[in-house]
């Protein structure tokens, strides 16, 4: 069947035919069509049929009046039941969704699920960042933008996270036109021009809401953000209900930092050694200290007003992984054997970290952190840790 663009020719008769009987009962008086933007109208639909159901090379051009849209209602005089067939059809094809925004997905049960089963030896962050999301998804009306922040040695699996609640919350995930990730030291490296910065962190976070009902930002190595940007954009995470005109109240921020990884390994530590189960470590024993921490840290988050404003709604500790989490995370990679998603899942444990020989406290194969490196460490590791596997080890 010959397809054009989308669509195959029996379903644009079938467009048509349902069109048909709208016209019919249109009453003969109806000045439906307003002939005084007629010319307007033709050449905004003709533009829009050419250019998205044939698929035609153009760019439109939004400051020629034939590009623009419609002021007027060209819909007005149809009968609602006719309205609703015709929109009913249109959704059948694939091209709308409930939320109104193909863009976001908001899927919680697939959040649940993959923080369930991808994220291995997390078990506070994968609570957490379940409830705090679902709660913030479920509440059209909350009075503040979601801000969360993670912290954790690297490798421990906070870009993991981020990277899950992005492919959750968007169809595209981290390529999404609705998030936005920034690295510290790569988009803000020079001190001396952070008032540009400044300027261009605001403008980039305001764009981005104004284009998407529903946006992320990721803000990796928050730890080395220069205190001025993060107090630049704290009205974005305050409680108000717009600034400047602009509400930024369906935003999620995640601060990614390392502030308070020593502190999460000495309760890990401590926990193994009074012989506690790992998964009996709480948000009672480390969140308090984690935000003591990051108060009394170098850096932009300790000198910055969105500590002292008490605007970060929880603080994430990320665990040391264990050799057994290693070896899940190995066999996830494993069974992926693609190499973007090795990567992903790699990133957590590139390498068997010096820390155990460092402390001299645990056995060397007892706990693991990790440190992000190139792919072809992560290719070495993967194949070390599957030698592994197999020995059964």
């Amino acid at each position: 069947m010959e397809r054009l663009g989308s669509f195959t020719f029996s379903e644009a008769l079938m467009f048509l035919y349902a069109l048909l009987p709208l016209f019919w009962a249109v009453p003969a008086h109806a000045d439906i069509f307003h002939f005084d933007s007629i010319s307007n109208a033709s050449a905004y639909y003709f533009n829009y049929i050419y250019c998205n159901i044939w698929e035609g090379e153009c760019q439109p051009n939004q400051d020629d009046a034939a590009h623009q849209v419609p002021t007027k209602n060209p819909w007005a005089g149809f009968p609602e039941d006719y309205i609703s067939l015709l929109y009913l059809w249109y959704c059948s094809l694939g091209q709308c969704c409930e939320s109104g925004d193909c863009r976001i997905t908001n899927n919680m049960t697939g959040l649940a699920h993959d923080l369930q089963s991808k994220l291995h030896g997390q078990h506070i962050a994968q609570s957490v960042v379940l409830k705090a999301v679902q709660g913030f998804v479920s509440n059209p009306d909350s009075n503040k933008p979601l801000t969360l922040s993670f912290h954790g040695w690297s490798g421990t699996g906070k870009n993991f996270v981020a990277r899950i609640v992005a492919d959750n919350l968007f169809r595209d995930g981290v390529k999404s036109e609705c998030v936005r990730l920034f690295i510290a030291p790569f988009h803000f490296p020079h001190a001396r021009l952070v008032d540009t910065y400044k300027g261009q962190l605001r403008e980039a976070i305001r764009d981005m809401v104004l284009r998407c009902s529903q946006t992320l930002f990721i803000f990796d190595e928050a730890e080395k953000l220069h205190p001025g940007l993060i107090d630049a954009i704290k009205p974005y995470m305050d409680h108000y209900d717009n600034v400047d005109g602009v509400s930024y109240r369906r935003a999620v921020f995640l601060f990614l930092s390392n502030i308070g990884g020593a502190t999460i390994n000495d309760v890990a530590l401590d926990f193994w050694h009074s012989g506690q189960n790992r998964e009996d470590i709480g948000m009672e024993d480390l969140e308090h200290r984690l935000r003591a921490e990051a108060m009394e840290s170098e850096g932009g988050f300790a000198q910055s007003e969105l500590m002292a404003g008490h605007l970060i709604d929880f603080f994430v500790p990320f665990l040391p992984l264990e050799y057994r989490h290693v070896k899940l995370c190995a066999r996830d990679a494993y069974l992926a054997r693609d190499s973007e998603t090795v990567t992903a899942s790699l990133n957590q444990t590139l390498y068997i970290h010096k820390t155990c020989k460092v402390q001299n406290k645990i056995p060397q194969k007892q706990v693991f952190t990790g440190e992000t490196s190139g792919n072809s460490i992560g290719w070495k590791l993967l194949r070390f840790l599957l030698k592994l596997l197999s020995n059964g080890n």
